[in-house]
């Protein structure tokens, strides 16, 4: 029986380290400038200006950092690089400085002299400041192959108020953006990301074609879990699904060399802003040689990639659905040409690796329409057992839009090494409740909206143990051999090595053959710390098996990212009081081992995955086909509830009726009121 929704959350994701966030302090200033230059711009003009200017000047602080480097270096006896004689350094130092290696050894853009932060303030109040900022950029173009063709050159236009501009330019001057402790601390990713934001609930529906609210690109990629692989998004953006992924591996402690980035984008502008927002956080990603549309001209016919994740355009009709009516991509049916949506989702599939998953955002009629073979499509779909989940999202989760929105996560493999098999059944998810209101119009999901969607989708894929895909990454397991039990979650089991009579810390491991581990993927001494590990006791389950310290594990003695590759393990996790014994079960810990719905230190939710009420259910296809193959979960996940508060129904309605009568008397007791005020000063006459 499903259990209530009332009574407990669902499991969530897990804790990853803490990243920088909130407002750096003068966002809001930058922006009120900013805002300035509108008199005669859209919104959809002079965000080029805006982030054009400040990617200039990240180029221009992290160049000038690396011009100190080199001569500290020059002047610093204890340095390799350290050269004795003053003239022989200034020599030297002038060729050096100017040698562009120097800058590219160490992935800093080499920026011209005319294109020099100290140039442009220079020239700020002259009128032809346009002109000198446009000839700025076509200079980096020049010198930067990766930027050739990307930066914006709109300055000099007539209808650009140079006065602001200027001014704009002193305030941007002093705002540190592409230091070392600037790029730790992520200074112009997030100022990106805020003007962004910004420039999208100005634009209002044009907005929605290059920025996808973070909270739902940061709720696709917790829920696929990019570790490692190939990304890929055909509708791409200004990048944000590409940067969530490589903010998800950094904060959980992985290697961005890992991950590789493809996309592509059909607006000729929004493809360049994508470059210039992977640029300044030093990703690589190939983007296609030019903007093209994915339908179309696809720029990457052989990619198959790991993941896909995209926010395609809502519902389009002019994609030149009828030019391909015969295309190949359209095996589950052909899209009607006056919606792409099915397109979309018959695009990504063959872009898929065999274990791929894909993540997306649609609107709500993809998961009911019934029109123009909508409905075809979408039983075929169900039928080849490609649907994974379905989530249904709160209302006005976009700038761009008030059309509701939904997740499809496709799968092309439900029996892939890594997780439980779920051949024949669908997760259906009703998040349509969670979020709150930032502003009046506009709502955005919390970190625990966020992991209790997420968790609640691991603890479904992976079944009665808990132990999710990437935990053993990095080929720590066997990639054949995770099966359900690689550490034992329930009871002693034969075969079970115990680690300190079941203590606080310890493992219980099952024989390596059993499993699928061999004696290569064993965790060593490395993994406990220091003597943590009996010389001798490596247990034949592949564990160093003796315990450190007086509960087996300290806080200190973490799993961390250098065993598992994923850092699914957190230092709190399995210190002090955060995990019981038995250490693994669903949502990660054995269940009835950690106290139910106790998140622990670590940042584990431990509870199995269970259908609840109001909010997720695990179908089978013989119940979807029950339904027509609608997949709007609110039909599968049922009515929470509603707790009865013990009050009988007589007395209750006594109660209401009681203040319902005065609150009336109050009403008409205004009224009077206002009458008699207006009366006083002869506007009102009664009726």
């Amino acid at each position: 029986m499903p259990r209530q929704a009332k009574s407990t959350s669902a499991p969530a994701t897990r804790t990853p380290k803490t990243e920088p966030h909130g407002h750096l302090g003068f966002e809001d200033k930058l922006w009120a400038a900013a805002d300035v230059l509108r008199s005669n711009m859209d919104p959809s003009e002079y965000k080029h200006i805006v982030l054009g200017l400040l990617f200039l000047k990240y180029i221009e602080d992290a160049f000038e950092e690396r011009r100190e480097a080199i001569k500290s270096a020059a002047a610093n006896p204890k340095h390799p690089d350290f050269i004795a004689d003053p003239a022989q350094r200034a020599v030297l130092l002038g060729e050096t400085l100017e040698d562009r290696d120097e800058y590219a050894a160490e992935s800093v853009f080499w920026v011209p002299e005319p294109a020099r932060w100290s140039h442009i303030r220079s020239q700020a109040t002259q009128p032809t400041i346009g002109k000198v900022i446009d000839d700025a950029m076509d200079a980096i173009e020049k010198e930067n192959r990766k930027l050739r063709g990307v930066l914006p050159k709109v300055f000099a236009l007539p209808n650009l108020d140079k006065h602001n501009l200027g001014k704009l330019i002193d305030l941007v001057s002093g705002i540190g953006l592409g230091r070392q402790e600037h790029r730790d601390k992520d200074t112009l990713g997030r100022v990106y990301e805020y003007f962004l934001s910004k420039f999208a609930s100005s634009e209002g529906r044009g907005g929605g074609e290059f920025y996808t609210p973070t909270s739902v690109v940061r709720l696709l990629v917790e829920m696929l879990e990019p570790y490692k692989g190939r990304v890929f998004d055909p509708c791409c953006g200004s990048g944000g699904m590409f940067v969530q992924s490589l903010k998800f591996i950094d904060a959980h402690n992985g290697q961005r060399k890992h991950l590789t980035v493809y996309g592509q984008e059909s607006n000729r502008t929004t493809w360049r802003m994508a470059a210039m927002n992977l640029a300044i956080r030093g990703i690589e990603a190939n983007l296609g040689s030019k903007h093209a549309d994915s339908f179309h001209e696809d720029l990457h016919p052989d990619l198959r990639a790991d993941f896909v994740l995209a926010n395609p355009p809502f519902n389009i009709s002019e994609w030149g659905g009828e030019r391909l009516a015969n295309d190949v991509r359209w095996r589950y049916g052909t899209p009607p040409a006056g919606n792409a949506n099915f397109a979309w989702v018959q695009h990504f599939l063959p872009h898929l690796a065999p274990n791929g998953t894909a993540g997306f955002v649609l609107a709500n009629g993809s998961m009911s329409s019934q029109q123009s073979g909508e409905g075809e499509i979408r039983r075929k779909l169900v039928e080849a057992d490609l649907v994974d989940c379905i989530v249904a999202c709160p209302g006005q989760l976009f700038y761009a839009t008030q059309i509701p929105v939904c997740l499809w996560f496709l799968t092309k493999s439900k029996s892939a090494p890594g997780h439980r098999d779920r051949r024949g059944e669908t997760l259906f998810l009703d998040a349509r409740k969670l979020g709150r209101m930032e502003t009046r119009v506009h709502r955005v999901l919390d970190p625990d909206d966020i992991g209790k969607i997420a968790g609640t989708y691991h603890a479904w894929r992976c079944g009665s143990d808990g132990i999710d895909a990437g935990v053993f990454g990095g080929g720590v397991i066997d990639p054949g051999g995770r099966g359900r039990g690689v550490v034992d979650t329930g009871g002693r089991g034969e075969g079970v090595v115990d680690t300190g009579g079941r203590g606080r810390g310890g493992f219980e491991t099952r024989p390596a053959g059993a499993h699928g581990m061999d004696g290569r993927d064993r965790i060593d001494a490395g993994v406990f710390g220091g003597d943590a590990t009996d010389p001798g006791g490596r247990g034949r389950g592949g564990f160093e098996t003796r315990p450190a310290g007086a509960h087996g594990m300290d806080g200190r003695d973490r799993i961390d990212a250098g065993v598992f590759g994923r850092d699914r393990t957190d230092a709190g996790v399995f210190g002090g009081d955060a995990a019981n014994s038995g250490v693994r079960g669903v949502g990660v810990a054995d269940p009835g081992v950690v106290d139910p719905g106790r998140r622990g230190r670590g940042g584990f939710e431990t509870r199995p995955y269970e259908d609840i009420l109001g909010f997720c259910k695990s179908a089978t296809t013989q119940e979807i086909a029950g339904h027509d193959f609608v997949l709007t979960p609110g039909r599968y996940v049922g009515a929470e509830e509603v707790e009865d508060d013990g009050e009988p129904f007589e007395a209750k309605m006594e109660r209401l009726t009681a203040e319902l009568a005065a609150q009336m008397a109050e009403g008409a007791r205004l009224d009077e009121d206002i009458a008699n005020a207006l009366t006083s000063i002869g506007f009102w006459r009664k009726p």
